[in-house]
């Protein structure tokens, strides 16, 4: 029964645990079905999701790059190429100068002339997959967008270099999904136009680098391995590689040099130090540098690889660098503008346009790295500035009141004595230097070549001489009077113009000495003969740029006296007209332009201009010689460690604001130009100070300077020949006294000087400026004796012709003395004056009255003014009379005669003899009333003109000097004629 119930209880166990199985698996397999479907529906509705979510996406994204136009490879390329390259500088003969001044300093580099070390550094840094995506990595994107939705404050970047260059060359930094979405599409597309390398290279030229040693922003790789390090990208070591390739995640705070060009603190160093290593770290742990390699560059000392700080160019060459910005500036403005149909004298007419060009023609130098090849000698310039530098008799530095730009209060300013100087090479005008001022931290104005001052003196050779001889109204020899005269049309009644000394002039004088002792009004006197030609037009031919209608008609300009003014640089230049044979080469700095491809954009062609003749330019040197040989710089050929032709000028504004010296030979002409900014007047600076003169200080720049050049580039600067004579030059005498030919009066003064003169211009009228004659004396003056004028009132000389003197001095004299005409030369002695020609009234003189007085006759003057002298009788028996004295007029109307009657005749210049006065006597008792005298023979008839024969009868009567034969007793001087 046991045994029953067991196999009954065993089935009945069996047949539970089966029946409690399949109940199990049937709920097993319901469960495993419901999880299944819904594992299912999961997934379809997941897909579904995801499939919606990115046709969502798609639809977003292409909503964001719907107007983001296709582009070809071609404007891709010229996009991602297209980066700021800044313009390189030279000086004359390919010497490198430095980087035109930008914002950015850019060079550009081919990516086979970089550092593998650099390539791999960035790369590992930037973009470790590089090499292998497509231009985007999408786990980077999706990690970004992650990050982004979950504002995570850990930000790891998700843009490879692909997307950092299409960022940089052809989108913005916007933050923007639409900017994002634009990039990555971007990159796609340039990944198919272009190879990795090409790539690459793009980026490490465009990428910034922070500061160089000069403290100038970089940017490049280029850049910075020549700002940082010293050494070609090509060059870089290892750690150098990982610390540029560190610099662009920041800049401005990895960067090892401050603004001013000053290497950091160590504190300051730090972060960039820092950052190398993580660069190093990323190397190797990505295979590009072993592990010896990573030990040896993370212990390297990279500080002391960087460069000593060094001035930038433009701390260097403020002057220069700036000067040639401008005229490059001008030179790519007019290119720019021709390509746009406008002409260069559109520019010249219309400022704006200028002002376009020139805006646009500055950000063109600044972008497309050019190389600016200039004409200045950099020995020459380097030397001139030191000299500059170390001159020290500029003269007192005084101060300005000006207002501070921050405060507006007004504060006081240095006010140096400047300085302006340039050197041209005659024959191509290139700039070869020049001197722009003292200091460019005190006065940012090149005083060379900007500012415009009065030119003084300067001007006689280009304004007045040169166009006179050029117009056949002047020559070396021709003779002008330098007395004080009426010369301004404007201003009649007053004396002008006025020599340095106002005081002091000299007479008659030739242009050749007036020119070289800077006589001012013989140079007016001279530009008033070509006044109606308007001889400002020469100067318009010779670049001065500023001249306005009224400089064309001002006798002022003779001395100066220019509206606007003018530059050194425009002054220097003319000049050198002269020693080009009479033909103007405009100057120039920029000779010309390349590309970065080496391609010519512009190469200066110089055009001449002819204004003077070759036959005037020589003459004109051969007179501005003097000027160094006894004139106004007569210092300067002792000074100067050198010997040449030179030929040159001083000039002296008015109220003495400017002082200029401007000299030139067979080779180059050299100018300098001293005074205050604001104009003062430099002889009043130096009142209590000593020391030289302020045209002597200017001299002694213009020596220092020109002593440098010589240092510099001796056969450039001293050339050996001389200047050479053209045909149509003729040696030839001619009168010192008119400038025609020789008389046989100026002969026998010994006043025949030669010079050289164009043949077209020779004298050709015989001199009739002297007269060799007699001259009587009355009142203090002397005048032409007539041909009956009583020889013993007359005497015999050379003697200036009045009318000569009219014609000479046109009538405007001050004085009426003629005797101002004459030199303070012994060689003119021999000349006396005939103030006038003494007419004959025609009438018999008027009587006198005669007195007496112990031994003495004296009378009143005769009212008529021919008069020339008094003759005294003495009455003998039977009334008769004889001459007992002749007395000149203008002297002591009284004589010392012997006991007797005496009476007094007035004789005038025609030999007319008045009434015979009231009887006198001498030695007796007097009458109660005066006698009437006898009546003469023949009353008013003058005697008969003989030479002065000793009288027969014992006359009295004397020449000059004389005695008188019958008393015994010699006339009183002042009775007799000197």
């Amino acid at each position: 029964m046991k045994e029953k119930w067991k196999r009954l209880s065993e089935k009945l166990s069996t047949y539970y645990h089966k029946a409690q199985n399949k109940k199990i698996q049937k709920s097993a397999r319901i469960t495993y079905g419901v999880l299944w479907n819904l594992l299912l529906i999961f997934l379809v509705v997941l897909v579904m999701g995801f499939s919606f979510a990115g046709g969502v996406g798609a639809g977003y994204f292409a909503s964001l790059v719907h107007k983001e136009p296709i582009r070809s490879y071609a404007e891709m390329k010229k996009n991602i190429y297209n980066y700021e390259e800044t313009s390189n500088l030279y000086f004359a003969n390919d010497v490198y100068l430095g980087k035109l001044r930008s914002d950015l300093e850019r060079e550009e580099v081919s990516i086979k002339d970089v550092s593998p070390y650099l390539k791999d550094a960035i790369v590992a840094t930037e973009d470790q997959y590089f090499y292998e995506h497509h231009g985007v990595v999408p786990k980077s994107i999706f990690r970004a967008l992650f990050q982004e939705f979950t504002n995570s404050s850990v930000q790891t970047g998700g843009s490879t270099l692909t997307q950092q260059l299409i960022k940089n060359q052809i989108l913005t930094n916007e933050v923007s999904f639409e900017r994002k979405a634009k990039e990555i599409l971007l990159a796609l597309r340039l990944e198919k136009f272009f190879k990795k390398d090409e790539i690459l290279e793009a980026y490490l030229n465009v990428s910034t680098f922070g500061r160089n040693s000069s403290g100038r922003n970089i940017a490049g790789v280029q850049s910075a391995a020549k700002g940082l390090f010293g050494v070609e990208a090509k060059d870089l070591n290892l750690p150098q590689s990982a610390f540029i390739a560190g610099l662009p995640q920041s800049p401005f705070g990895y960067t090892p040099f401050t603004n001013q060009g000053k290497l950091k603190d160590k504190e300051g160093l730090q972060p960039g130090l820092d950052r190398m290593k993580i660069v190093l770290q990323r190397m190797h742990d990505n295979g590009f540098i072993s592990d010896k390699e990573y030990q040896s560059a993370s212990n390297y000392d990279i500080v002391k690889d960087f460069i000593p700080s060094k001035p930038s160019v433009l701390e260097k060459y403020p002057y220069l660098t700036f000067e040639i910005e401008d005229r490059a500036s001008d030179v790519m403005a007019g290119i720019l503008a021709k390509k746009d149909g406008y002409t260069e004298e559109d520019l010249k007419k219309d400022k704006e346009l200028k002002g376009k060009y020139k805006t646009l023609a500055g950000r063109n130098l600044r972008q497309n790295g050019y190389q600016i090849h200039t004409t200045i000698n950099k020995d020459i310039y380097d030397k001139m500035q030191k000299a500059k530098d170390q001159y020290d008799s500029y003269g007192p530095t005084l101060k300005d009141t000006v207002k501070d730009p921050d405060t507006g209060e007004n504060i006081k300013k240095p006010a140096p004595v400047q300085v302006g100087a340039i050197l041209i090479e005659n024959e191509t005008g290139k700039i070869l230097s020049f001197v722009g001022g003292r200091d460019f931290n005190i006065e940012q104005v090149n005083h060379a070549t900007q500012s415009r001052r009065s030119t003084g003196s300067t001007i006689k050779p280009l304004a007045v001489y040169g166009p006179a001889m050029e117009l056949g109204k002047s020559a070396p020899g021709a003779i002008i009077p330098d007395v004080e005269m009426y010369l301004n049309p404007q201003d009649p009644g007053n004396a002008w113009p006025h020599n340095y000394n106002a005081s002091k002039f000299s007479g008659l004088v030739s242009a050749r000495y007036a020119l070289a002792k800077s006589l001012n009004v013989p140079a007016v006197k001279t530009y008033e003969s070509i006044l109606d030609q308007q001889p400002a037009h020469f100067l318009d031919k010779m670049g001065f740029s500023s001249l306005t209608k009224t400089d064309y008609y001002i006798p002022s300009l003779a001395l100066g006296g220019l509206t606007n003014g003018v530059t050194v640089e425009e002054n220097v230049n003319a000049f050198a007209t002269f020693a080009n044979g009479g033909q103007f080469v405009d100057a120039y700095l920029i000779d010309k332009i390349t590309d970065k491809d080496g391609n010519t954009v512009y190469q200066h062609e110089s055009t001449p201009v002819d204004v003077f003749s070759p036959q005037t330019s020589y003459l004109m040197i051969d007179m501005m010689r003097d000027v160094l040989k006894y004139g106004t710089a007569a210092s300067v050929p002792y000074r100067l460690k050198f010997s040449t032709d030179w030929a040159g000028k001083t000039g002296t504004s008015q109220d003495q604001k400017d002082s200029w010296f401007i000299a030139t030979n067979p080779k180059v002409t050299f100018g300098t130009w001293t005074g205050y900014d604001t104009p003062r007047d430099l002889k009043k600076a130096l009142n209590g100070i000593g020391g030289p003169t302020y045209s002597l200080r200017n001299l002694g720049i213009w020596e220092a300077l020109m002593n440098s050049a010589y240092e510099a580039a001796p056969e450039e600067i001293a050339p050996k020949e001389r200047f050479k004579m053209p045909g149509g030059i003729v040696s030839r005498s001619y009168c010192a006294v008119s400038g025609m030919l020789p008389s046989e009066a100026c002969s026998k003064a010994g006043l025949v000087e030669t010079d050289i003169f164009n043949a077209k211009y020779v004298p050709n009228e015989k001199d009739d400026s002297l007269v060799d004659g007699k001259y009587v004396q009355a009142g203090g003056k002397k005048y032409l004796a007539l041909p009956t004028t009583p020889s013993e009132f007359s005497s015999s000389g050379l003697i200036l012709n009045p009318d000569f003197v009219k014609e000479i001095t046109g009538g405007k004299m001050v004085s009426p003395d003629a005797r101002q005409l004459i030199p303070n030369n012994s060689s003119w002695n021999k000349i006396l004056v005939a103030d006038d020609k003494m007419e004959d009234d025609g009438a018999i003189p008027s009587p006198v009255s005669a007195s007496a007085s112990g031994s003495t006759v004296a009378w009143s003057p005769s009212s008529s003014k021919d008069v020339i002298g008094y003759r005294v009788y003495r009455i003998t028996g039977g009334n008769a009379m004889q001459r007992a004295a002749s007395v000149h007029a203008g002297g002591s109307l009284s004589t010392s005669v012997s006991s007797g009657r005496y009476v007094v005749a007035a004789v005038d210049i025609a030999g007319n003899e008045s009434i015979e006065s009231n009887t006198v006597t001498i030695g007796g008792a007097s009458p109660s009333k005066p006698e009437k005298p006898d009546k003469p023979e023949k009353p008013g008839k003058p005697d008969k003109p003989e030479k002065p024969d000793k009288p027969a009868d014992g006359d009295g009567g004397t020449e000059p000097g004389g005695s008188d034969t019958e008393t015994g007793t010699t006339p009183p001087p002042d009775s007799t004629t000197p």
